[in-house]
């Protein structure tokens, strides 16, 4: 099996093996016909986390230690939860991150306790998940495609690859020939790596972005003016291991020989064991105030709201077209209810071919045109 197959299969392994019940306006619909297929969606509310990412007061050195004055000034996020959410048992271990950017780079600072450390992958763009890591993605247009992944280990080898949708919507969505050029790698260890003999501590990673790359699938500017609203997430992947001829292993289910499942911690939960649902990811809003001069708040895009009210026609759109081969050309064929939201029309509409659809949300003033369709890409449009 080729490695871009195996990594198709891991994250379609996913979709076919959860069991899920549409959630519309807090409203569940148990009652599945046998034989339907179902389109796996998040089974949480639409609650992303917030972070104001400030301008560093002077340079960096990606070192891993996260010593400049202006990383002490940066806030911490909150600590990393289940993917699921906080339904599920809370992580093992704590992991934590700051941000901050100047006019080159974005810096990601994190914080992981780690009691083992080990890393054995050192090839650039191997499948770096298959060792504990630390992953970062970045959707610079809020538009759920294109999109950035990064993956880490304990020994900084990195396999960063560009997402031209997610795997949900496309076949060969990973562009793994492109690589971040000028990507900054920091680690420190807290403790000694591959050495089962002591209890270790963790590992601390800095990371910098260059904006030349970043920007190259950014609509706005990068870097990005004050204010601005980016989509980010970070994930973090756990193996259990055990010890065997003095090294680390991974631990195996004792009567398959299979080896047991990877936890998957985050910041912004996703609702689902699957990263790839860019609409969960949390909101990173840029400031040019210097980290530690002043508190900047979070600012609520109304947008997003529309967004995510056309996210949810999307997912019952999937879903009818896995039951039915077309998609619905009216709301009512769909298992969704659309609730009235402030500042936008109630009278949705809904354009369908035989293998396309593109829903519309237009603004009270009639001013606003708010997209989706059948790739789940979201995109706004001035009315003519």
């Amino acid at each position: 099996m080729t490695e871009s197959k195996w990594i198709r299969r891991r994250f379609m392994k996913k979709f076919t093996n959860i069991v899920v019940i549409l959630m519309v306006s807090g409203t569940a619909y148990p009652q599945i016909p046998q034989g339907q297929k179902i389109f796996p969606v998040p089974q949480i509310p639409f609650s992303p986390k917030e972070y104001v990412c400030y301008h560093t007061a002077g340079s960096i050195d990606v070192d891993g230690k996260l010593d400049e004055e202006s990383w002490k000034n940066a806030a911490w996020t909150e600590y990393f939860v289940d993917i699921q959410g906080s339904s599920k048992p809370a992580p093992l271990y704590q992991t934590r991150l700051k941000m901050l950017w100047d006019d080159r780079y974005l810096y990601i600072g994190a914080e992981i306790q780690e009691p083992n450390l080990w890393a054995t992958l050192r090839q650039r763009d191997t499948v770096i998940f298959r060792d504990n890591d630390f992953e970062v993605f970045i959707d610079p247009n809020g538009a759920t495609q294109p999109y950035y992944e990064t993956e880490v280990n304990a020994l900084g080898t990195v396999w960063d690859l560009l997402l031209r949708e997610p795997y949900r919507d496309v076949d060969r969505a990973a562009v793994n020939a492109w690589d971040i050029k000028g990507l900054k790698i920091g680690v420190v260890f807290h403790g000694t790596l591959n050495n089962p003999s002591d209890v270790d501590t963790g590992w601390t990673v800095e990371l910098a972005f260059p904006w030349s790359v970043l920007g190259e699938c950014a609509i706005g500017s990068a870097p990005p003016k004050e204010g601005s609203q980016w989509r980010i997430n970070f994930s973090r992947v756990e193996w259990r291991s055990e010890v065997e001829n003095g090294a680390y292993v991974k631990e195996t289910d004792p009567v398959s020989g299979e080896t047991l499942p990877e936890y998957n911690w985050v910041w912004s939960p996703q609702g689902l064991i699957n990263m790839h649902y860019p609409e969960m990811w949390g909101f990173v809003q840029f400031s040019t105030q210097t980290a530690g001069q002043g508190i900047e708040q979070f600012k609520w895009n109304p947008v997003e709201d529309a967004k995510w009210a056309l996210r949810k026609i999307y997912y019952a759109e999937k879903e009818y077209f896995l039951n039915h081969g077309v998609f619905a050309d009216e709301i009512s064929n769909l298992n969704v209810k659309v609730d009235s939201l402030k500042g936008y029309s109630s009278q949705m509409k809904i354009f369908t071919t035989p293998s396309l659809f593109e829903a519309i949300l237009t603004s009270d003033d009639g001013n606003m045109l708010v997209h989706i369709n059948q790739d789940g890409k979201t995109w706004e449009t001035k009315a003519r």
